[in-house]
This record gives structure tokens, C-alpha cells and sequence, in this order.
């Protein structure tokens, strides 16, 4: 990764980030900073040229402040669980990291809502308050690993975002450092807030509109019972068709996931959890939850569709370890596919939850056709596709080709009405693509916006929008020109 021929003064830098955080706040030797040079998506990496930790908002609105009298670009980083390069570094850039930035500020249980530093963990807001008979909703695959920072960047979401929404449903307020350097407050402890609703347009922004700090999250009431059905088919198009009957017929689940066989088999060589049919072609997953006598009805209504799909054996889990037995394959599964093959390449796009079938089966001859395996692993209620395509990257030209296949899968997500991204964002991956998506002058319209608040382009330059220099001439509008460049390594 290049940027424009700059010279920075970094013993400077340097001297002035450390007398904000600290010489232990400052990682600047070259083998501490291999640590840094990639997010979860690791055929991209560039190593900063320094990272700084702080960890408060005033020391955010410092390092920022620096680095803009410098004009050196900075990106924050969460805890790097990413898939899309969104806190990938760029050459001769500061990383900000927010990782020590982990204490749970408040704890309104009466309001229903938790203060919390960019930093804390995914699962950690949960086991706070869990004591008390509430959680916080969104549940990404990586949720003991990533940070809520990270989440509100991406707008994640995970399991239960089918019946709860992804992490934009969930974000009260945020405390924001912006590009310019300036600490300002935006939404409020109500959802109802007058004006913009600047929350939601920071939701989602992957870094380049600021820096969240704190964040005020909403946490739900635990529910009075849970049930999840693990039903096995021979035929993935009975899977998915369940999957749409299951939501027509008035039901909508906590959650809803399917598996396919090279993802069961991966998961069952690795987990072991001996709960998943190897020879099934499918499995679904269904976590119904609410009162008592709703659950239990709805528990029968979805066993009875899916036996008139064709399920083989339905298992019924309610008390919390037999649950948590059900759920531990599919939480696994991304990292269970390491055992099929030395690398992987996975993507993150939405179809119409209808198509499931249709759609699958385009994706396995797209699979036959570039010939590379795909394992679907899948939130099969809201149509968000997880294709993890198998490869090794050791073979040249392989990570080319993968990419490539990739690119079809999008392509193909958005000719069938969905989308690029459901929760892995765009950031550096998958930016090229955003003109299959959107028009010109609703490119030109975002980039608008992002100058407003990213006016100098120093905050997480190169990430969401195409470029000519990376995507060809014509790929969409781009006043993102200081720092474009991002290249595969």
C-alpha cells in the first residue's frame, strides 16, 4: 500500500503521541507492529508506521488532533476481527487502537441501557448484566473476541439479528471524536431525539467519519423461554425452503442458520459436538424465544414444516447447556474451516430469503466453474450468505482466482435484489463493488457526506468507495484522491 510521496517527522510524533498516552501507550518497533498489519482478512497487509493506544476520549481527541497538525492519516482499530480490510493500515499511517479502551461506564438496568468503552468485548456486555435477567442482542460468531467498537463501525450483527436487528437497533448515544478532533455527543438515552439521526448515519460509517469513544447500548430483558431445533435434511433446497415457509406461516425466530455437509463435517472433526448428522446435506438451526406457551406452539408449528420438507430427525434443546451444545458448531464454523483447507476466503452478501435455494445452487455451479469448494455457513432467516471459499495461497495465482469467484457471489447477491455486505462491511475488499449497488450520484451523494465530517480525508482514507487507481477508470466518483491507493500483498 502506497500513499502520495509525504515525509513525516515521525521521532516527533512519536515524542508528542507519548507525552498524550504514554511510552507504554506507543508500539513503534517493527516486529511489535507485524501484529498490526492486518485485520481478520489477511491477503491485505501493510504495517503502520506507528500504533497508539489511549484510553480515553480525551486522549483520542489528542492523538487525532496530532496527527491532523501533521496531516498523517490515521485509522482506528478495534480488536481486528474484521473480514474486510476496514482496519487495514495504509504506508506512513497512524493506527489508533482502542483495545484498552474496556470499561463498562454505567449500568442502567431500570432504562435498560449500559455505557461502555469502545473497546469492551462483544460477550462481556452480556455477562454484566446477565445477573440481573437482561442481554445485549447482537451476537457476532467472533462475539468472545470483538469489540463493541468494532461492531458499531461495521453495524454488525450475528445470530439473533433476524428478530432483534443488527447493532444500529441497539445504539442509543455515542460520544464521538471526529476527523477534525472535536469531542461531540450525538442521539440520546430514547430512541425518539429530534434533528438528524446522526447515531444511525455513524452506525455503519467503518472509521471514516470518526472515532466512537462511548457508547451507549440498549439491553433487552431476558426472555422467559428458549427453545432450539436442530433439524438435518438430505437436500439443501428443503433446508431453505423451510426456512422461507417457517417465516411465512407468522413466526419469526431468535435466530435461524443453516449448515452445509463440508460445514458440518468441518465442525464435527474440530468441535466435536456430536449433535450434527455427518451425512445430512443441511442442518438448520432454529431458536424460537418469548413466553412459555408461544414458544412451546411455535416449537411444534416449526417441527411440523420441516418435517413436511423432508427432515430426517429434529432435535429439541431448552434448558441453557443443551442449547448452548446446539449453538457451539455453528459458532464455530468459520474457524472450524481451517481444517478443510489451508486457507479461506469468506464473503458476506444478502439475498431475498425466497431465492435460498436458487441462489445456492448458481453459487455451488460458480464453484464448479472456477473449481474451488465452498462451504455455506449462513443466517438463512434474513438471507445473509457466509461462502467460505477454499484454497490454498500457497499455489500462485490462487488468492487471484478466489477473489474473483468472490466477486461473482456479490454480483450475484445484487441481481437477485440484496446486497454486497449484510454485517462484514466494505472497507478495503470489497469497495470495488459498491458501484454494482449504487449509481454514480449515490456515490457522489455518500462522499459528499463523508467530507462534511472527514474534510482533509485523514480518517480512514481508502476504505468504503471505489477509486480509478484501484477499481479502473469510471469504477464511481471518488474525492477520496489524497490517500487511494490500497493494494494486495
Amino acid at each position: 500500500m502506497q500513499t502520495q510521496d509525504k515525509t513525516f517527522n515521525w521521532p516527533v510524533l512519536i515524542q508528542q503521541f507519548e507525552a498524550v498516552v504514554g511510552k507504554d501507550g506507543v508500539v513503534r518497533r517493527r516486529e511489535e507492529l507485524l501484529v498490526y498489519e492486518c485485520d481478520g482478512l489477511t491477503s491485505y497487509r501493510q504495517r503502520p508506521a506507528v500504533v497508539v493506544l489511549p484510553r480515553s476520549t480525551e486522549q483520542v481527541s489528542h492523538v487525532v488532533q496530532i496527527c491532523i497538525a501533521h496531516q498523517v492519516p490515521f485509522i482506528a482499530r478495534g480488536a481486528g476481527t474484521g473480514l474486510s480490510g476496514g482496519a487495514l493500515p495504509i504506508e506512513n499511517s497512524v493506527l489508533i487502537v482502542t483495545a484498552l479502551m474496556r470499561q463498562i461506564l454505567d449500568l442502567d438496568l431500570e432504562n435498560q441501557r449500559v455505557v461502555v468503552q469502545p473497546g469492551v468485548i462483544n460477550s462481556w456486555v452480556t455477562q454484566a448484566v446477565s445477573g440481573a435477567g437482561f442481554y445485549y442482542a447482537p451476537d457476532p460468531s467472533s462475539q468472545i473476541v470483538c469489540s463493541i467498537g468494532g461492531n458499531v463501525a461495521e453495524n454488525s450483527g450475528g445470530v439473533h439479528c433476524l428478530k432483534y436487528g443488527v447493532t444500529t437497533n441497539h445504539v442509543l448515544a455515542l460520544k464521538l471524536v471526529l476527523p477534525t478532533g472535536e469531542v461531540v455527543d450525538v442521539g440520546g438515552a430514547v430512541p425518539e431525539m429530534p434533528g438528524y439521526d446522526l447515531t444511525g448515519l455513524f452506525v455503519g460509517s467503518e472509521g471514516t467519519l470518526g472515532i466512537a469513544t462511548e457508547i451507549t447500548l440498549k439491553i433487552l430483558k431476558s426472555p422467559e423461554a428458549v427453545h432450539v431445533l436442530l433439524a438435518d435434511f438430505t437436500q439443501m433446497e428443503a433446508a431453505g425452503n423451510s426456512v422461507a415457509d417457517i417465516i411465512g406461516s407468522g413466526i419469526i425466530p431468535g435466530g435461524m442458520e443453516i449448515m452445509d455437509n463440508l460445514s458440518i463435517n468441518a465442525v464435527e472433526d474440530v468441535v466435536a459436538t456430536g449433535c450434527y448428522p455427518r451425512d445430512a446435506e443441511a442442518i438448520l438451526l432454529v431458536e424460537l424465544d418469548g413466553l412459555e406457551a408461544e414458544v412451546a406452539a411455535s416449537s411444534r408449528q416449526v417441527e411440523t414444516i420441516c418435517r413436511q420438507h423432508g427432515a430426517r430427525n429434529i432435535a429439541i434443546a431448552t434448558d441453557p447447556e443443551q442449547r448452548l451444545k446446539l449453538w457451539k458448531g455453528r459458532k464455530a464454523a468459520f474457524a472450524a474451516a481451517g481444517k478443510l483447507s489451508p486457507d479461506y476466503y469468506v464473503q458476506d452478501g444478502v439475498i431475498p430469503r425466497t431465492q435460498l435455494s436458487s441462489i445456492l445452487k448458481e453459487i455451488a455451479a460458480l464453484s464448479d466453474r472456477f473449481g474451488y469448494q465452498i462451504a455455506n455457513v449462513f443466517h438463512a432467516g434474513d438471507g445473509n450468505l457466509h461462502p467460505l471459499i477454499l484454497f490454498d495461497n500457497r499455489i500462485p495465482g490462487a488468492l487471484e482466482q478466489v477473489e474473483e469467484l468472490g466477486g461473482e457471489i456479490l454480483k450475484l447477491c445484487v441481481r437477485a435484489g440484496g446486497s454486497i455486505s449484510g454485517e462484514h462491511g466494505i472497507g478495503a475488499d470489497k469497495r470495488c463493488y459498491m458501484p454494482e449497488m449504487f449509481t454514480e450520484t449515490d456515490l457522489e451523494t455518500m462522499q459528499w457526506v463523508r467530507q462534511v465530517f472527514n474534510p482533509q480525508g485523514l480518517a480512514n482514507p481508502g476504505k468504503m468507495f471505489p477509486t480509478p487507481r484501484t477499481c479502473g477508470e469510471g469504477a464511481g466518483v471518488a474525492l477520496d484522491r489524497q490517500y487511494p491507493t490500497i493494494e494486495r500483498l
